[in-house]
């Protein structure tokens, strides 16, 4: 039943990492190419899709927790029961961990992408050069 459940809370952080990757793509993509050189975005943005996914999976699968159902029952601890209950919150909490972790790295991205292109910004006035239109 762990493996399971293991294999579940998986299945969903996948799910919810692929639609918040595909949410973001055009986003990420806009700022990235305003940001650094076009022939770079590219790459810039695969790897942000990639640490999409690594953050929103490890956030999600919380291993340290589900640790809690293969431990021995001892006079103060009783392992959490596998019932539909359970089932419902486990995967109720995989897909809130799931977006906490997306939100938090795409946070910190987005001020540094924020910070960049004012400096971008900044050093086209400065040159005289003229912006990008969109």
């Amino acid at each position: 039943m762990f493996l399971s459940l293991l294999g579940v809370t998986f299945c969903v952080s996948l799910f919810v990492c692929f639609i918040v990757s595909r949410l973001f793509e055009k986003p990420l993509d806009g700022i990235l190419e305003r940001i650094v050189a076009d022939d770079i975005a590219y790459a810039w943005t695969k790897y942000l899709k990639f640490a999409i996914y690594v953050v929103g999976i490890s956030g999600g699968v919380r291993i340290y927790y589900l640790e809690n159902f293969l431990r021995t029952p001892t006079e103060d601890f009783a392992p959490p029961v596998l019932n539909t209950d359970r089932w419902v919150l486990e995967i109720y909490r995989t897909v809130i961990e799931s977006l906490q972790s997306i939100a938090w790295m795409l946070l910190i991205f987005f001020i540094f992408a924020l910070i960049a292109y004012v400096i971008v910004r900044v050093f086209e006035l400065r040159t005289g050069k003229s912006v990008k239109p969109d």
